[in-house]
């Protein structure tokens, strides 16, 4: 609590007391020695001048004192002007008579008898100048005071006109509109309530519509920029000519095609070898040619330096071809004498090699370790065109040939198929398959003549007894090719595990590399009851189920071969 009202005691404001509140204390911190010399006070702790604390003048205003014994001074004897004192303060005034304060029962000093003044102690000497009324104006309620008025700050400039507003774009000067003020509204306001102006600094403001009109130039330059490039590219694709060489070329060079391989990835591996002088020439060239599309995978014998055109009439002529086509049907002795000749190696070389490293070729497991198989990779050189140049070895070659195997092998379920058709595996469908291959002359007698191997292995048959008695089997093991293999009584004779005339059941394995249609056909025979079957000509092959039937088919077969002169 401050010292201009309360004493040290708890008691709170009364509501009738003019000190009441905060009314104006702003002066009272002015004359405290004057307020000193009278040490009246009122039951609430303040000094007054004048009758029950109600004679109150701000001037007059000091603490409680601490000490009660000390000696007050008398009255000050000013009077305000005579009787006109302000009410409430002890004075005479108009309607109410004149009341002298007793202040001896707080004080302890004598009473003073009614209607004495008391002198003043300074004997004139010291005048109240401040004693008017307008030197001491009367408090006012908190809610009514006014601010100190605080004079305005000077400016260092005038105000400026408003100016017709130009586009700084056509004008060319910056536009520092939105710089201009303050970001914050607090600060950017005077405290008169107008916008303050910021000063333009030298260099402070760079253009943002230079910047804007150069960006919209590298736009537009980009534009233009980028159609003309791709205008020159479809121009250079229209009507410009690829690099090209000119001519048939010279030397000799062998390249290989990988399959898959389309017109580009052919243009990239004749531009490496210095066949064709650009990619985009031969592309060109190839697209021109009618049958450009029909360039297959394989190895060609080219010459270099030569034109896209020439390249590609080349690489469609068989003569150029590298390649080394296994057909359907041809047993592994072929295959290996054909790699020798392409290879320029010793007869006989390919082949020691694949009973050498069967098992480091690629063959699956379970192609492995069957007893008296005579080659391992029989059905394993599975038909189709393979690049076959000078200098390379022969294991590299039959390694790609196995893999080919696996590929068509592992798009057929062989296992699952194999079971449902009562053989225990792969393996012997496979066998079956090469069977199918050599024995069925023509492609559409495969599925029937599928069907008389899974009978005539059978051990219950009546006809056979088990037994496949295939002449392509004898071929096989004599390394021969005919039809007149001999008397079945001779054939009986003959031990091998491939002579279907003497054991019983599937031989050890496959006799030839069976082709896709021989494979599907070994998978799904069509139903029936035969057991034999000939084929009389080409668009004829007789099945029969008894043995009479047979025979009388063959007797038919024969009329026909002496009627050709075969």
């Amino acid at each position: 609590m401050t010292e201009y009202g309360r004493g040290s005691g708890s008691e709170p404001w009364h509501p009738a007391d003019p000190l009441y509140g905060d009314q104006g204390w702003g002066g009272q911190q002015q004359y405290p020695q004057q307020a000193q010399q009278y040490g009246q006070q009122d039951p609430y702790g303040q000094d007054v001048y004048g009758q029950g604390g109600q004679g109150y003048d701000p001037q007059y205003q000091q603490p409680y004192p601490q000490n009660p014994q000390q000696p007050q001074h008398p009255q000050h004897p000013q009077q305000y002007g005579g009787q006109q004192g302000h009410p409430g303060q002890g004075y005479d005034t108009p309607g109410y008579p004149a009341q002298q304060y007793d202040a001896s029962w707080e004080t302890g000093q004598a009473a003073m008898p009614y209607g004495t003044t008391p002198a003043d102690p300074y004997g004139g000497q010291n005048p109240d100048l401040y004693g008017t009324p307008e030197a001491y104006p009367p408090p006012q309620p908190p809610g009514r005071r006014q601010a100190p008025r605080v004079p305005e700050p000077a400016t260092d400039w005038d105000a400026e006109a408003p100016e017709e507003e130009k586009h700084p774009f056509f004008t060319g000067e910056d536009d520092d509109r939105d710089d201009e003020y303050d970001d914050d509204p607090a600060e950017s306001r005077s405290r008169t309530g107008g916008r303050e102006r910021r000063g333009k600094g030298k260099g402070k403001k760079k253009s943002k519509n230079g910047c804007a009109c150069l960006v919209v130039a590298l736009v537009l330059a980009g534009g233009v920029g980028g159609v003309g490039y791709f205008g020159y590219q479809f121009w250079q694709g229209q009507f410009g000519a690829a690099p090209d060489y000119a001519g048939e070329g010279s030397g000799s060079v062998q390249v290989e095609i990988p399959r898959g391989a389309l017109g580009y990835d052919i243009g990239n591996i004749l531009k490496k070898a210095g066949v064709v002088k650009s990619v985009d020439a031969f592309v060109s060239a190839q697209q021109k040619n009618p049958k450009g599309t029909l360039i297959q995978a394989g190895v060609y014998t080219l010459k270099k330096e030569m034109s896209a055109e020439s390249a590609v009439a080349l690489m469609l002529n068989p003569a150029s071809q590298a390649n080394f086509v296994i057909p359907e049907g041809k047993r592994n002795v072929w295959v290996y004498e054909e790699i020798d000749k392409k290879l320029e190696l010793k007869a006989g070389t390919t082949q020691g090699i694949a009973k050498a490293k069967a098992n480091d070729l690629g063959l699956p497991d379970w192609a492995k370790n069957h007893a008296d198989v005579k080659d391992p990779l029989e059905g394993f050189l599975f038909p189709a065109s393979y690049p076959v140049a000078r200098g390379q070895k022969p294991e590299d070659v039959l390694r790609k040939m196995v893999s080919r195997a696996n590929q068509e092998y592992g798009k057929l379920e062989l296992e699952s198929k194999a079971k449902e058709l009562g053989l225990s595996g792969p393996w012997e469908l496979v066998t079956v398959a090469s069977l199918v291959q050599v024995e069925g002359k023509y492609k559409h007698d495969f599925d029937k003549v599928s069907r008389v191997v899974y009978n005539r292995l059978k051990p219950n048959n009546l006809e056979t007894v088990g037994r496949l008695e295939f002449d392509s089997t004898i071929n096989y093991i004599k390394g021969q090719s005919t039809l007149d293999v001999g008397t079945v009584e001779d054939l009986r004779k003959i031990k091998d595990p491939y002579n279907t005339y003497d054991i019983k059941g599937l031989i050890p394995g496959p006799i030839s590399n069976p082709g896709a249609e021989a494979l599907k056909s070994a998978m799904n025979p069509t139903p029936g009851p035969w057991y034999y079957f000939v084929s009389i000509n080409e668009n004829k092959t007789v099945f029969s189920v008894t043995n009479e039937e047979h025979n009388k088919n063959v007797a038919e077969y024969e009329k026909q071969r002496e009627s050709s002169g075969q």
